[in-house]
């Protein structure tokens, strides 16, 4: 069975397979916390830049996310991507330092 097609709401492009975000991090105490529909490349691309500590102390919300300079710079360019594109996601030079 395919996986249902729907809308991110990070980026809001439609057609895409989506995955459940938790807007703070399980490991953080969000597991019962809002969460979010993502792409898979948005919800890789969250990961990849932040850290749960981040994403728990300041970037819980969509509209923290879309605010923040990093990721706004990353929307920018993926709605421009078809619907299926996958694109690579390399982790941030600071997230590849720490672990």
């Amino acid at each position: 069975m395919k996986p249902a097609l729907d809308a991110c709401e990070l980026c809001g492009r439609t057609g895409v397979e989506t995955t459940e975000h938790h807007l703070t991090p399980r490991e953080m105490g969000g597991s019962h916390l809002p969460t979010a529909d993502l792409c898979r490349p948005c919800h890789k691309q969250i990961h990849a830049l932040y850290s749960n500590e981040e994403l728990a102390a300041r970037l819980s919300t969509l509209e923290e996310l879309r605010a923040d300079g990093q990721i706004a710079r990353y929307l920018r360019w993926i709605r421009k991507q078809a619907p299926g594109s996958l694109p690579r996601t390399r982790k941030s030079r600071a997230l590849r330092e720490k672990g």
